[in-house]
């Protein structure tokens, strides 16, 4: 009797023991095909270097009479954290926590435009060295030097919730349009003077020069080809930041015309920002760190250095004609 009722009870109600052996079975494999092939997929739709030197800012972020450079910052902060996806920062239960390349690109990227944001703080967004620093480009040079790792919760330095580094930019970024509204409307000052624009010019220059040095310590340490595990990750930080600063440089060669005509360096101007976007569109499929004399496999840190070294060389000769 007690068999018989059980035997007629629906399937899904039957102990989990009780169930046919091959349709457990079944599930597990669906569950562990789905757990395999979450990262892989999850990467693939999330992985995307925004390398388009093309690119420009947004109507959106574009403020008339103010400044192009700072609506490039802000429009390329909203492209990475809000239209892209920031996956510096996420845990290891989202796909993106398993990229290389993308955290390190945006890093890099991150990271030129708050050296943008210090400059416009320390000379370009006030009269001389001797006035007051503007309220908004203080609190974006700040907020844009966050750790770009942060999620919302941090537990090697606290147990409680903490700002994440997406806020936090995001915040960097309403600072610097706050900033180009107030200029437009009269109410904030962008020095274009020549001094300040080679001051730019100089600081760029040694941030070159420091990615120059991250990319021969590795040469030189390290001929282990396409199994240089480290190698790719120098390349997309050092080619973070050449895109940012190209952009960057682009947009200020607009807010500075004057400047450049009457120095009558706009051709070397030009010539700059070309060696500039040829180091910012390299993206090899694998990057290699073979030997700087190799045969068959590149060294595309060495390639990528070249070209970063010219843009410095022709960066120095810009501020040398500004100078004049």
């Amino acid at each position: 009797m007690l068999r018989s009722a059980i035997d007629r009870l629906p399937l899904d109600r039957l102990p989990l023991d009780r169930m046919p052996r091959g349709r457990v079975m079944t599930g597990i494999l669906i569950v562990v095909l789905l757990v395999a092939l979450y990262y892989p997929i999850g990467m693939a739709l999330t992985n995307e270097i925004n390398d388009d030197v093309a690119y420009t800012a947004p109507e959106a972020f574009q403020v008339d009479g103010g400044s192009q450079a700072v609506s490039m910052a802000a429009a390329l902060i909203h492209r990475e954290i809000d239209e892209t996806t920031w996956v510096a920062n996420k845990p290891w239960l989202f796909p993106g926590a398993a990229l290389d390349n993308m955290p390190n690109y945006q890093i890099g990227l991150m990271y030129a435009i708050s050296r943008f944001a210090i400059e416009m703080t320390d000379s370009l967004g006030r009269t001389r060295g001797s006035s007051q620093a503007d309220a908004d480009l203080d609190r974006a040079s700040g907020l844009l030097k966050y750790d770009g790792t942060i999620w919302v919760w941090e537990p090697s330095t606290s147990l409680l919730p903490t700002a994440s580094a997406t806020k936090q930019y995001a915040a960097g970024q309403r600072a610097l349009m706050s900033y180009n509204q107030r200029l437009a409307a009269g109410e904030a000052v962008y020095d274009k003077r020549a001094d300040n624009l080679i001051a730019f010019l100089d600081r760029v220059a040694a941030d070159l020069g420091s990615s120059s040095a991250a990319l021969d310590a590795r040469a030189t340490e390290s001929d282990a080809g396409y199994f240089d595990t480290l190698a790719d990750d120098i390349f997309y930080s050092v080619k973070g930041r050449l895109y940012g600063y190209t952009m960057l440089l682009e947009a200020v060669g607009r807010d500075f015309p004057d400047v450049i005509a009457e120095k009558n360096v706009g051709q070397a101007w030009e010539q700059m920002l070309a060696s500039m976007r040829s180091a910012a569109v390299m993206d090899p499929l694998v990057v290699a760190n073979g030997a700087n004399d190799g045969l068959i496999v590149p060294s595309h840190l060495t390639a990528q250095g070249f070209y970063l070294l010219r843009a410095r060389t022709q960066l120095r000769e810009v501020a040398s004609i500004l100078a004049k």
